[in-house]
């Protein structure tokens, strides 16, 4: 039995009205709490948030969208479904991976459709490895979800059930880019499997098979887009919790937590004094802690994942070679890996994330005109340049970024940009972002599972955290789990609907 928050929780405070907050306001107004939602942003989102760019609508966080029962999930709980309330969009291809060689891959959710794709890339002992892959990530997942990832731990003993023997026998404590490499010989293919280990914030040289799980996600279940854009997600759970009765006041900073002893008694913001029984706090590590007053005793410091560089560009054209989802790998791999985790310098030879959403949502763009996404992976400002250097640093790295992508084929870009807006780790220091990223802490092994910055902080009775700094980890998905497993802990329970069976076994 998890450990819960005592006393009275009749009524909670969510601060945050992110894809954690939102979740967990959800599912506490499913069991019947009271519930107040307060957000210093004038609209919900968090991370996955809306920028107004001219014309054009403007996701400022998240571009993938994988395993969508997990929102479901959370829509249910007061009687509602994400169906009702988002119309999402398959994407076929889910990806297309770009190599330095000149050669491209469009990347399948579907079995038979990848296996084919896999064979004319690179051959069929290549597809028959790739559906061993498919495979064991399926197995993976299913292993995974129920106790690693969908669950709440209160000490590393938690890790001991037959999962984790499960887990250990499927090779998940090895090494993430040799176990990809047991199915995989090419090296492209091999990367199209592990570059989601830099989400986690580790190289695949050096992460955990187990986080093979994300390409899980990207690769087997599925990737989708809401029409209106990711922020359309957050927007329709806004909505959804405020029809069940939640109240969300937005554009009020959350200033100061008051106390009784171990009881937080009241949320303070800018505007008003909103008395509590419990409160769910989603924002950064650092803040939250900042707010209670207290942080958890570590034998080491935090280590952050790497940051990134996005460029928004709105456009007067296209390239018929980007997909929805555009992977431009560069030649270089292990010492792109190391530049950003270890040596804290820029990428010589970029990966780059190019996401269109104008090709499956025009509406995003004035009538001809084309909205791309440019996200370039750097180091944190804990071992790269800190927040002033960006100031500098910025435009300058927005012309290196606009020259690579001409010379891998989006020829004219720089030209043909009419509105632009370039993100930095400054900006993400700006939010309040621990090291300048918006991925936080990276999911080590001593930073993973039971070891994760837990969501109960010792010393305060009725205060749980959410967010993608403590369990489970970074991501949609595990942000919507989050949220979840906090509700979870005020109100003493996890339900596991039957949707979610389904979605492990596809």
């Amino acid at each position: 039995m998890t450990r819960t928050v005592s006393g009275r929780t009749d009524h909670v405070v969510v601060v945050g009205a992110g894809l954690a907050g939102l979740s967990a306001a959800l599912h506490l107004r499913g069991a019947g709490r009271r519930v107040t939602v307060v957000e210093r942003d004038e609209q919900p989102g968090g991370r996955a948030g809306r920028l107004h760019l001219g014309g054009y609508r403007v996701d400022t966080g998240p571009t993938v969208l994988t395993m969508p029962d997990l929102a479901d999930e959370a829509f249910a709980a007061v009687g509602d479904s994400l169906a009702r309330r988002v119309e999402l969009i398959p994407l076929h291809p889910a990806y297309r991976a770009a190599f330095a060689d000149g050669s491209s891959l469009d990347v399948h959710t579907g079995g038979e459709a990848m296996a084919a794709a896999v064979e004319a890339f690179a051959g069929p002992r290549e597809a028959a490895g790739y559906l061993r892959l498919r495979a064991w990530l399926e197995q993976l997942y299913r292993v995974q979800m129920r106790r690693f990832i969908d669950a709440n731990f209160d000490s590393p003993l938690d890790l001991l059930t037959g999962d984790l023997a499960r887990l250990a026998a499927l090779g998940g404590f090895g090494r993430l880019d040799r176990r990809i490499g047991g199915f995989l010989k090419d090296e492209r293919l091999r990367r199209v499997f592990s570059f989601q280990s830099l989400y986690a914030g580790v190289p695949p040289a050096r992460a955990l098979a187990a986080y093979a799980v994300i390409a899980y996600m990207d690769t087997v279940a599925g990737v989708y887009f809401p029409r209106g854009g990711m922020h359309a997600l957050p927007r329709a759970m806004a909505d959804a919790a405020a029809d069940a009765g939640a109240a969300l006041r937005f554009g009020e900073p959350v200033t100061v937590l008051e106390r009784s002893g171990d009881r937080i008694t009241a949320v303070v913001t800018a505007r008003d004094r909103i008395a509590c029984d419990a409160v769910v706090l989603t924002a950064d590590l650092p803040v939250s802690y900042r707010l209670l007053g207290r942080r958890p005793r570590r034998p080491v410091r935090l280590r952050h994942s790497p940051s990134a560089v996005v460029l928004h560009v709105g456009t007067d054209r296209t390239w018929p070679q980007l997909a929805h989802h555009t992977i431009s790998f560069g030649a270089a791999w292990r010492t792109t890996f190391d530049e950003l985790t270890r040596h804290g310098r820029l990428m010589s030879d970029p990966s780059l994330l190019i996401t269109r959403p104008t090709a499956t949502d025009p509406a995003l763009a004035p009538p001809g005109r084309h909205l791309h996404y440019i996200l370039a992976p750097c180091p944190n400002t804990e071992i790269g340049p800190g927040g002033a250097a960006w100031g500098e640093l910025g435009p300058r790295y927005r012309g290196e970024l606009l020259r690579v992508l001409d010379r891998r084929g989006l020829h004219g870009i720089e030209a043909a940009v009419e509105d632009d807006c370039l993100v930095t780790p400054a900006d993400w220091l700006a939010q309040g972002h621990a090291a300048g990223t918006p991925f936080s802490a990276a999911h080590t092994f001593l930073q993973t599972g039971p070891f994760r910055p837990r969501n109960l902080v010792r010393g305060t009775e009725n205060a749980v955290l959410a967010g993608c700094g403590t369990t489970p980890g970074v991501g949609v998905p595990t942000a919507l789990v989050s949220g979840k497993l906090a509700a979870a802990r005020i109100t003493g329970g996890v339900r596991r609907p039957a949707a979610q069976a389904r979605g492990a076994a596809r």
